[in-house]
């Protein structure tokens, strides 16, 4: 009998296998074609995905093994729950979290440079950086942003369910992308105003949801980088998924700018994963190993947050973990 060690290590040497399956599924959007409360056989899936039959078979019936659609005995396939969220119109569809995921693999693939040269895995497999390439091209970039929805679009309801931004006149949301953070943030508090401040190739794409949103006599879009400066006019500041992307000596730029602009008695708020002791399993961790492959940045400590900020003249108040994986990191400044 194979000792339980072995047996983990079998499962995770093909793990691989799995990801690439799911996100190439998604790519093709299978999920889209079937039916709910149906199925569909594999010879009309192929036909409308362009895949040749027999091997899209073995690919629909690996995944139903993972509980991703089901075969049934007619040998057609139907959706599952988790076969459902690949679906693009489907609520916390992930869709396009798989897609992104499988486009950008070939990066994963230079974890050896990473531990090697202390650099990112990304740059090594596209010949530029993450943010560099994105702006290059469109497409990728759309689904990036839809992407980082699929991964993180539960944590804004969880963040809001536990911390308290009231009392807040006006919010910038510093490299806030698409702006649907910002936009749950001001339907909740009617009486704030909101600033998202990004590059001009993605402001355009939060601007447009903005109005949708019904928001745009609230909040204004603002183009700039947080390299060079922060805009100035509001009463806190706002990062989520900001400096866990960039080294410490650039968020120590990024904090720099940060504290130029914000007022004396203005707020602070990181919002990231926390990494913590020990050797228990956290989502922390994973997203850590995750942004040192992609971006060449990491995910931090309590402590380490403290000594960014204590650096870049803030003070830590506190740490609000919220009920998914990331918390609400809040500083003043000092």
């Amino acid at each position: 009998m194979p000792k339980p060690e072995y047996l983990q290590h079998l499962q995770t040497a093909l793990a691989n296998q799995l990801t690439q399956a799911v996100g190439v599924i998604a790519e093709l959007g299978v999920a889209d074609r079937m039916e709910r409360g149906g199925t569909k056989t594999v010879a009309e899936l192929a036909s409308e995905t362009g895949c040749h039959e027999r091997s899209l078979y073995r690919c629909l019936r690996f995944l139903a093994s993972h509980g991703v659609f089901a075969e049934h005995e007619t040998g057609a396939f139907g959706l599952t729950p988790a076969a459902e969220l690949l679906r693009g119109d489907a609520e916390d569809s992930f869709r396009a979290g798989a897609q992104m995921m499988a486009r950008m693999a070939p990066a994963v693939h230079q974890l050896e440079h990473c531990l090697k040269t202390g650099k990112d895995g990304f740059s090594k497999a596209f010949n530029q950086p993450l943010f560099e390439y994105l702006s290059e091209r469109p497409d990728d970039a759309q689904v990036f942003d839809a992407g980082m929805s699929s991964f993180h679009g539960t944590e804004t309801p969880a963040m809001l369910e536990v911390f308290d931004f009231s009392g807040i006149g006006t919010l910038a949301d510093v490299g806030g992308g698409n702006g649907s953070v910002l936009i749950a943030v001001l339907e909740k508090y009617p009486r704030m105003k909101g600033l998202l401040y990004d590059l001009g190739h993605v402001g355009e794409r939060a601007q447009r949801n903005i109005a949708e949103a019904g928001l745009s006599e609230r909040c204004e879009v603002r183009e700039g980088s947080f390299f060079e400066a922060f805009p100035g006019g509001a009463d806190a500041y706002f990062m989520r998924h900001i400096l866990h992307d960039w080294t410490d000596e650039q968020c120590l730029q990024i904090l720099g700018h940060c504290r130029a602009a914000i007022p004396s008695d203005g707020r602070l708020f990181i919002v990231e994963a926390v990494v913590p002791a020990g050797n228990d399993p956290s989502p922390a961790k994973n997203l850590d190993l995750a942004m040192m492959i992609f971006t060449g940045g990491l995910e931090r400590t309590e402590q380490e947050y403290a000594e960014l900020f204590e650096k870049s003249g803030f003070r830590l108040e506190g740490v609000t973990p919220t009920p998914s994986a990331v918390s609400v990191v809040e500083a003043r400044p000092v």
